[in-house]
């Protein structure tokens, strides 16, 4: 186990450019499951759960060529299917939540699958029925260990049908578009989530072979094709770290270019950092925070305090909503953190409170900050890092107070931010990482 030790109060300066995208990085990786040739994947994210990930394929027989550390080539043509049945895969596989992007790709090609309870961050209920019931449609049965905590998928064939989901859920469109592109016939997906994570997804597909409609919309159409090859591909900018790096810069009054941001895929992220008064410049695909001493979030038109939600895309990813609410705590003015998807993702704010930030959890799901105006500056403290977003939001924190914080179970942090204190300390962050 690890620890961060953070000086904070220092102005940080120059430029960083974000990793490969972590949500992004899980599916594109699960798909080459889907054909028996070469995937060279490029700008591949080096943390924690795509490398959980990738050692995965290795153990079912995926042949992994590691070119350099954000390259790799995989050939699925050779694998063990008798391997998934064992209790090292079930417990390994039990310990990622991107595990569960295995199962389509898997229904897919080999007619059986499974899927573990869901591992990773401890932030709410993270439930299955999306993928499950999916799959079904399909043609596929199900039957669930109790003990090991494990669903088994099987299916004689799959066929193609419309599928309405109960939610937009981006791993469960990934899981069952995976699963029908070798399918007999044509499956729609309506009400299906359409993040770039998941255009991304459909783009190599279709690169190896699918025919997949309406990407981008809330409506897949897939024709099922009877083979897939093998192609390349490059993943884009993580956009929760381009916002993490907005955030930084501006609790900490500093100037930082984000290069390469692939600002054309962030949707609305860039507006609602605006709406904490944080000034952006956008130059061609970067992006520059110019130092301010004080930023003032806006109100709603009428006057009425500013509300911020989670919502499907294209509205705000609920990865962002722990740095937008740590980012509001040295704001003037006040905002509404609204955290609708998980019930347990707020409860990081005990430790803000306990640095000095006016925030005021409602419940599980809501919390109001009240901006300081850097009428004072929070005060280093211990505390542990509960889940990847609300680790960094901490992080942010710790930077911009006064004094000495640790930060303890930075192995939460390590699973979404490749070499984060390495990165920070060039741009003159004062982070130790220590065993």
């Amino acid at each position: 186990m690890s620890i961060f030790e953070v000086i904070g109060g220092k102005k940080l300066s120059g430029e960083i450019t974000p990793q490969g995208a972590k949500n992004e990085a899980l599916q594109i990786i699960s798909a080459v499951l889907l054909t028996d040739e070469e995937v060279t994947i490029h700008n591949i994210p080096d943390i924690i759960d795509v490398n959980l990930l990738i050692e995965l394929l290795k153990e079912i027989n995926v042949k992994i060529n590691r070119i350099d550390r954000h390259t790799c080539s995989f050939q699925a043509n050779n694998i063990d299917v008798d391997y998934l049945q064992s209790d090292a895969f079930h417990k390994k596989s039990g310990r990622l939540r991107g595990s569960v992007m295995l199962a389509g790709p898997l229904l897919a090609r080999f007619k059986k699958a499974y899927l573990p309870k869901p591992g990773g961050d401890k932030i709410g209920r993270r439930k299955l029925d999306t993928h499950i019931i999916g799959f079904q449609k399909l043609g596929a049965s199900y039957t669930y260990d109790d003990n090991a905590s494990f669903f088994t998928l099987e299916a004689k064939e799959l066929n193609g049908c419309f599928i309405l989901l109960d939610e937009p859920s981006v791993t469960g469109t990934a899981n069952i578009l995976m699963a029908s592109v070798l399918a007999n016939g044509t499956t729609t997906i309506y009400n299906a989530a359409c993040e770039p994570y998941v255009q991304q997804l459909c783009k190599i597909l279709n690169r190896m072979g699918a025919n997949i409609e309406g990407v981008g919309s809330n409506m897949l159409i897939i024709h099922g094709v009877k083979k897939l090859n093998g192609t390349s591909h490059t993943m884009l900018p993580d956009m929760i770290e381009v916002g993490s790096f907005i955030g930084l810069a501006a609790m900490t009054q500093s100037e930082i270019t984000i290069k390469n941001a692939g600002v054309k895929d962030l949707g609305v992220i860039p507006e609602r950092f605006q709406q904490l008064g944080i000034k952006l410049n956008i130059i061609g695909d970067d992006i520059h925070i110019p130092a301010q001493d004080l930023y003032e979030i806006q109100t709603f038109l009428e006057g009425g305090i500013l509300t911020m939600y989670d919502h499907p895309w294209p509205g705000l990813t609920p990865d962002l909503l722990s740095i937008l609410l740590v980012t509001a705590v040295q704001a003037k003015g006040s905002v509404l953190i609204h955290q609708k998807m998980f019930e347990s993702r707020l409860f990081f704010v005990d430790k803000l409170i306990e640095m000095g930030a006016q925030v005021i959890l409602c419940d599980p799901h809501r919390a109001v900050v009240v901006g300081m105006e850097r009428e004072k500056k929070l005060r280093g403290i211990t505390m542990s890092s509960p889940d990847i977003r609300a680790g960094v939001a901490l992080l942010i924190a710790a930077l911009s107070a006064e004094g000495k914080s640790v930060i303890q179970n930075i192995e939460q942090i390590d699973r979404g931010y490749q070499f984060i204190d390495e990165r920070l300390i060039k741009i003159g962050a004062d982070i130790k990482r220590v065993s």
